[in-house]
């Protein structure tokens, strides 16, 4: 295969790659009714006057199935973690004993669950537009080099190849979406 092809395919697969990880990232963010401490992945504290992640300011740990247990490592900062918790929106109360903030996080209702499908299927849906924007991308490449001289037989082999590529990460996608689906509305 010419060399400027395989470079092609790389960058579609680079792509596709890409807009898989960004949708694991996005479905982790999706709480199932389930404590995770990566909820508080958006939350930002103020920090002498700096907004830093919350992660860096506190331990945050599962301390059961339903409760999250963040422990700031100076004790200062329990009232702007609380706040910036409550800040974020996130629906939960936040509940600061001195020591520890302690976050139950309620059951999800059935029709909260069938809101977090759709959104896990829209954050399904916009990993598919990007792996479809790679396979658009490295078609449009492939004709340019078919103009540019490579063959014919070339081209079209390099065309099959990707979008036999694009096929492969949209199941990954579809499993992903699968997976979470079933997660959410498990309860």
């Amino acid at each position: 295969m010419n060399e400027n092809l395989k470079k092609i395919m790389d960058d579609a697969k680079d792509g596709m790659e890409k807009a898989i990880s960004h949708l694991e990232l996005e479905l982790a963010k999706i709480r199932a009714g389930r404590a995770n401490p990566s909820i508080f992945d958006n939350v930002h504290v103020d920090y002498y006057g700096s907004s830093v992640p919350l992660s860096q300011v506190a331990n945050i740990n599962t301390q059961d199935a339903r409760t999250i247990v963040i422990q700031p490592w100076e004790k200062s900062m329990l009232t702007p973690i609380e706040k910036s918790i409550q800040a974020a929106n996130l629906g939960f109360n936040p509940q600061n004993d001195g020591i520890i903030i302690r976050i139950v996080v309620p059951p999800l209702t059935e029709d909260r669950r069938k809101d977090l499908v759709k959104k896990a299927k829209q954050e399904s849906e916009d990993a598919k537009v990007g792996i479809r924007s790679a396979r658009k991308d490295a078609m449009e490449a492939c004709k340019k080099l078919g103009k540019e001289g490579v063959t014919e037989d070339e081209v079209k082999d390099a065309e099959a190849k990707i979008q036999l590529l694009t096929d492969s990460y949209v199941t990954k996608c579809d499993k992903h979406l699968e997976s979470k689906e079933k997660e959410i509305m498990t309860v």
